[in-house]
């Protein structure tokens, strides 16, 4: 018996391990009936990524053998897990994944290779493959675009621009966001979408407890770090609104004995997804961020936000906030208020205020550390030659190993911190699947 697009729905949320979709997910799925332009506003962290993907089952011809639909999003992280999930949902299609800082030759041979239904990328990295003819857009039958309310601020019309320009054949397009903006661009030509709109920002909002920390200096690094003492190993994501002040207080609070993770626009791939990667696996528990942070990314776990910078705009403040409230969870939002400085309108609302009063002890180092392992997919490593390389081994126990992340030319994993001493004495002189590898602490 043929199978179904309802088959191939159900089918992917078996292998995602989803047993039931939100309302929001289920309205995208109600709503991918026909070929009518759709228009989704949901909060951050509540599935927009998934919502978007099963309707995707329904629009794809399985025999096509071409490119039928491209994802738009505004950071390379994004990108990568939309491909990634799309690709565990397991369902036969392909996808791959495009964006700056990545191989060009290398996504330029997967296009020309077993051509993929989806492609998924950041704007400019799509746009040079269309104009090389690369990317060949006459059987997209349908456009994606994530968090356009993103997209759009980073500056990307005249790439979006050219990218619509060119996709003669739509059937639809799909733009998603957090954020209900007043006025689309021209460019989108969204044709009278459906518009959902599952915004909810004060049910959101009140999930998150709100406190004001007075800072008795300008600098408020010693207050941060007071703050992060008394908030213990619980997740907690700081916010500052510039990179030098993002790497001003990394360095700062490495200085101090914080184990933690900086993530900004101007820093190589490579070192943003290990700061991604030790923060998620519980390696560090403070992730230093510019806003590029505040949306997009899969960060299940954080309980705290700290506004180091408060930003400009109060839908900014409640993205991020977003990230300590993610589905149905709670959190705790903490403003750094310095002496010169004032709590605007957006974020007055139910301030507590929360003195730093006493001595604070340290907090204990995470359990958890990441291990980095020079090898990776295109070496034919995968996560079971990595798990049983460290029980082997380095004698490991099934608990003593965490998160797998194995990448293109290099894998990071999770170890139990008590155990790295024997783990990196025990796999010194050791191959990996016949091959010699670096493998070190991911620093």
């Amino acid at each position: 018996m043929k199978e179904t697009h309802e088959d191939r729905i159900a089918r992917a949320m078996q292998n995602l391990g989803i047993q039931a979709l939100a309302p929001m997910q289920e309205a995208m799925l109600e709503a991918a009936g026909g070929k009518r332009d759709i228009l989704l506003l949901s909060p951050t962290g509540t599935g927009k990524t998934l919502a978007f993907l099963l309707p995707l089952l329904r629009w794809l011809d399985p025999g096509a053998g071409n490119i039928q639909c491209l994802v738009i999003a505004p950071s390379r992280e994004l990108a990568q897990q939309t491909a990634a999930v799309f690709t565990a949902m397991g369902i036969g299609h392909t996808a791959c994944c495009c964006y700056g800082g990545h191989s060009s030759a290398e996504e330029r041979k997967q296009l020309a290779g077993r051509c993929p239904s989806v492609v998924v990328g950041t704007p400019g990295r799509l746009l040079d493959h269309i104009r090389q003819g690369v990317i060949r857009t006459e059987q997209v039958r349908t456009l994606v675009v994530d968090e356009f309310d993103k997209v759009l601020e980073l500056g990307f019309h005249e790439d979006m621009s050219a990218i619509l320009a060119s996709l003669h054949h739509l059937d639809r397009r799909v733009f998603l966001s957090a954020t209900d903006s007043e006025e689309i661009p021209r460019f989108a030509r969204l044709e009278h979408p459906c518009k959902l709109n599952f915004l909810e920002r004060h049910e959101a909002a009140s999930r998150v407890r709100m406190m004001k920390v007075c800072a008795p200096e300008r600098d408020k690094l010693e207050t941060l770090y007071r703050l992060l003492c008394h908030i213990g190993n619980r997740p907690a994501m700081v916010f500052a609104n510039y990179r030098e002040a993002v790497e001003r207080i990394g360095g700062y609070l490495a200085a101090k004995g914080i184990e933690n993770g900086i993530f900004h626009g101007g820093m190589e791939q490579k070192d943003r997804e290990r700061a991604l990667y030790k923060f998620r696996n519980g390696s560090c528990h403070v992730f230093v961020a510019t806003d590029l942070a505040s949306r997009g990314l899969d960060i299940p776990a954080v309980e705290c936000i700290v506004h180091y910078h408060l930003p400009m705009d109060g839908d900014v403040f409640l993205h991020r906030n977003g990230r300590a409230a993610r589905w149905n969870a709670s959190g705790e939002a903490y403003l750094i208020i310095g002496p010169e400085e004032n709590v605007p309108a957006y974020a007055s609302a139910g301030l507590e205020e929360l003195p730093l009063e006493g001595a604070f002890s340290k907090p204990a180092p995470p359990e958890w550390v990441t291990l980095y392992i020079g090898k990776g997919k295109k070496d034919r490593i995968s996560r079971a030659d990595v798990a049983g390389f460290l029980y082997k081994i380095a004698q490991l126990d099934r608990d003593d190993v965490g998160g797998i992340d194995v990448r293109d030319y290099y894998t990071f994993v999770a170890v139990r911190r008590r155990k790295l001493e024997q783990t990196l004495s025990l796999v010194r002189r050791e191959k990996i699947k016949g091959m010699r590898a670096l493998i070190e602490e991911a620093r």
